[in-house]
C-alpha cells in the first residue's frame, strides 16, 4: 500500500537523551538513533547477537521425528512381512497411525519432551520404553475387547514392538546430544534479564539456580535504583543499567524473557517499568514465588516449581513464526511470480521516461527498531531524489513523474518490496514500516503516540490492517499517526493466518480508494 511521511524540512539533529553514565546525544535526522550503553552491556550485548533457537520448536521437532521413526517402522515392517503374503489391507492404517501418535501422547503424560528430558535421553529412555509399551498393552486389549485380534499379524505386532524399542535407544541418545551441544553453545536456552536489584533480585536468581535442568539464562541486571539497595553485582551478575537503557539493550541483543523482580506492592514503579518495556518484542514476567498474595494454580506459568506472573507475552512466536514465515515465502513467491508481468512494463517505463535507476531505496524502521532498506520503484525525477523523506508528496507534486503519479496511485511502486518478503526484511502483511525519525506536526511519531515503538513487536508489511481501514497515504497530523497505531496493534494483538488471508484479499480492493495517494 502506497506510503507517504511528513518530515521537517531542516535536515538538523535529534536530541536524544540517556541516563546513567551517558551524556546527551545528538543524531542527525534521517539517521538510527544510537543506543549509548555502558561498556559492560555493550559486552553482554555482543554475547547475544546470535539469535537462540525456540524451545517450543526443538521439542516440537523431536516429536515428529519420533513419529516419523516408529510410523515408519511399522509401514516399512508391514510393506515387507505382511503385504507379500496377505497383500494389501487399509485396515492396518489404524494401528500404525494411532499406536504412533498414542506413543506421543503417552510420553507427553510423563514428561517426556521436556528440554530436561531430551537433554538426558539415556537416563529418561526406561520412561520412554514403558511409554511405547503402553502403547502395545492398549493395543492388545482394544483387540481382546473387539475380537479383532485375528486380522493383524502377530509377527508384524512383535517386530514393530522391538524394532520401536531399538529405534528409541539410538534416536533418543541422537536428540540429547544435539541438546546438550546447542546448550552449551548458547543456542538452545532462553535469555533472561532480571529487572530490579537488591535482595529480591538475588533471592529470584538462586531460587532459578535451585531448579535443575531449567533452560534460563540470565544475562545480567538493569534497575533504576543506585544505592545500597541496588548493588553493582547481585548474586555474581553484574547490573547493566537502568530500566530506560534495557529498552536499547533489547534494541541489539536477543533477549527472550524479562522476569521482574518487584513484589505486587509496588504498584507505581511496576508500572512505570512494563510502560517503558512492553514495547519490546520478549515475554515478560512478574516473579511470584516471593509474593504472600497467591492466586490459583492456573493463575501461574512455572520455570520448574517457581511461579511466575504472565504480563505480556511476545507476538507470533514459536510455530507461529514459522508458519508466517512460511506463507510469507509461498505467497510471496507466487506474487512476484504472477506480478512480474506487471513489474517488467513498469520498469521499462520509468526508464523511457526519465534517467535514473528503476529502483529507489529508502532506510525505515524494521523488525524491533531495525533500520532496513526498502526497496520501491522511483517515482521522482532522479534529481529530486528525497531518500530521508523529507519534504512530503503533496497532489500535483512536479517532482513526480507521469509515470510515477500513475503507479503511486496504483500502489504499483510498492511492488518490489515483495524482495524485501523474500529476504525475511518484510512480512506480506503487518504494520507499514515508516521512516526512521518520521515527524508529523514537527513532532516524532513516538511523541505523538505513547507506546508508538510496540508496533515493531512483529515484522513490518507490505500491507496492513490500518490500511485496510482507510489509513493510507500521507501521515500530516497526529491523529492519522494515533490511528494507524491502534490498528496496528489491533493487529498484532489479534493475528492469524487467517486474519493475514483477509488482509490480503481486502488489499486489492481498497486500491481503488485514491485518498492521499499521490
Amino acid at each position: 500500500m502506497n506510503e507517504t511521511v511528513t518530515h521537517t524540512t531542516d535536515p538538523g539533529i535529534h536530541a536524544s537523551a540517556v541516563t546513567a553514565d551517558s551524556a546527551v546525544v545528538a543524531t542527525p535526522v534521517g539517521a538510527p538513533r544510537v543506543a549509548v550503553l555502558s561498556a559492560a552491556a555493550r559486552a553482554a550485548a555482543a554475547t547475544l547477537a546470535r539469535r537462540s533457537l525456540s524451545p517450543v520448536i526443538f521439542t516440537g521437532a523431536a516429536r515428529l521425528l519420533e513419529f516419523t521413526v516408529l510410523l515408519a517402522l511399522g509401514a516399512v515392517i508391514y510393506a515387507v512381512y505382511v503385504v507379500p503374503t496377505d497383500g494389501f489391507d487399509s485396515f492396518y492404517a489404524v494401528p500404525l497411525i494411532g499406536g504412533s501418535l498414542a506413543a506421543l501422547f503417552i510420553i507427553q503424560a510423563a514428561d517426556g519432551y521436556t528440554i530436561a528430558a531430551l537433554r538426558h535421553g539415556v537416563l529418561r529412555l526406561g520412561r520412554v520404553w514403558l511409554a511405547w509399551t503402553g502403547v502395545f498393552a492398549i493395543f492388545g486389549a482394544i483387540a481382546f475387547l473387539t475380537k479383532s485380534g485375528d486380522a493383524y499379524s502377530r509377527v508384524w505386532i512383535i517386530t514393530w514392538y522391538f524394532a520401536g524399542l531399538a529405534a528409541i535407544a539410538v534416536v533418543r541418545p541422537s536428540i540429547a546430544a544435539f541438546a546438550r551441544r546447542w546448550t552449551e553453545s548458547g543456542l538452545l536456552e532462553r535469555r533472561a534479564i532480571v529487572v530490579g536489584g537488591g535482595a529480591a533480585a538475588e533471592e529470584l536468581i538462586s531460587a532459578l539456580a535451585s531448579e535443575p535442568d531449567n533452560d534460563i539464562r540470565i544475562c545480567g541486571i538493569f534497575d533504576d535504583r543506585k544505592d545500597d539497595r541496588s548493588p553493582s553485582v547481585v548474586a555474581g551478575y553484574p547490573k547493566l543499567g537502568t530500566v530506560a537503557e534495557l529498552v536499547d539493550f533489547g534494541r541489539i541483543a536477543h533477549v527472550d524473557l524479562l522476569i521482574v523482580a518487584l513484589p505486587l506492592t509496588a504498584e507505581t514503579r511496576l508500572l512505570q517499568m512494563l510502560k517503558q518495556l512492553w514495547v519490546l518484542p520478549v515475554d515478560i514476567r512478574l516473579s511470584a514465588h516471593a509474593n504472600k498474595l497467591r492466586f490459583r494454580p492456573r493463575s501461574y506459568s512455572f520455570i520448574g516449581t517457581l511461579p511466575f506472573l504472565d504480563v505480556f507475552d511476545k507476538p507470533i512466536t514459536d510455530w507461529n513464526s514459522l508458519l508466517k514465515r512460511m506463507f510469507d515465502i509461498a505467497v510471496g513467491s507466487l506474487a512476484l511470480l504472477l506480478l512480474s508481468p506487471i513489474m517488467l512494463a513498469t520498469a521499462i517505463a520509468i526508464r523511457l521516461e526519465s534517467p535514473g535507476p528503476v529502483f529507489f531505496r529508502q532506510k525505515r524502521y524494521g523488525f524491533n527498531n531495525e533500520v532496513i532498506d526498502v526497496w520501491k520503484f522511483r517515482s521522482m525525477y532522479h534529481r529530486f531524489a528525497d531518500p530521508l523523506a523529507k519534504k512530503v508528496v503533496t497532489k500535483n507534486d512536479p517532482r513526480v513523474t507521469r509515470v510515477g503519479r500513475f503507479i503511486r496511485r496504483a500502489s504499483i511502486d510498492e511492488l518490489p518490496q515483495l524482495f524485501n518478503v523474500i529476504r525475511g526484511e518484510l512480512s506480506l502483511v503487518g504494520p507499514r514500516p515508516h521512516a526512521v525519525n518520521a515527524h508529523t506536526a514537527e513532532r516524532l511519531f513516538e511523541q505523538v503516540v505513547d507506546g508508538y515503538f510496540a508496533r515493531h513487536r512483529v515484522k513490518p508489511g507490505v500491507t496492513g490492517w490500518a490500511q485496510i481501514n482507510g489509513w493510507r497515504g500521507e501521515i500530516d497530523t497526529p491523529e492519522k499517526i494515533r490511528r494507524r497505531t491502534e490498528y496496528d496493534l489491533d493487529y498484532i494483538e489479534n493475528w492469524s493466518v487467517m486474519f493475514d488471508i483477509k488482509i490480503l484479499a481486502l488489499t486489492p480492493f481498497r486500491l481503488f480508494d485514491k485518498t492521499g495517494a499521490y
